[in-house]
């Protein structure tokens, strides 16, 4: 089981790359036209992209933590919030990209909501009660 969250994980993030690649060179597809066409189509799609990613990283990363003075975080959560922070810092410099505070918050509350889906599901007994080989 394991070894398929990893996959499919993956294959997730490739599709995000492929979807920023996209945006930064100023190509349009499918996925942006549908965006475009219903109501806070781009900020669900922050949402949900993100959101998922961290779900993903969660669960493929099998819940852990990083411990610091102030609590403890999930690896993966971490690491989506620092992605899209790098992410959205790096649209400054392409022309063909826009900066947006909402699309950022729209990231960071997508991961918050999804690391509290990954720690209800990390808790529940098919988790806990059968080891992810």
């Amino acid at each position: 089981m394991q070894k398929i969250l990893l996959c499919v994980t993956s294959l997730f993030v490739a599709f995000v790359f492929w979807i920023i690649f996209m945006a930064n060179t100023g190509q349009d597809m499918w996925l942006f036209e549908f965006t475009r066409k219903v109501p806070f189509g781009d900020k669900l799609g922050h949402f949900f992209v993100f959101g998922s990613l961290t779900l993903m990283a969660n669960l493929a990363s099998r819940g852990s933590l990083i411990h610091f003075k102030f609590g403890s975080i999930y690896w993966g959560s971490l690491a989506v919030i620092i992605f899209v922070t790098l992410e959205e810092l790096s649209q400054y410099f392409f022309a063909t990209r826009t900066l947006d505070l909402f699309d950022y918050l729209a990231n960071l509350i997508g991961i918050l909501c999804f690391t509290g889906l990954s720690r209800e599901m990390m808790n529940t007994a098919l988790f806990r009660n059968r080891a992810i080989n």
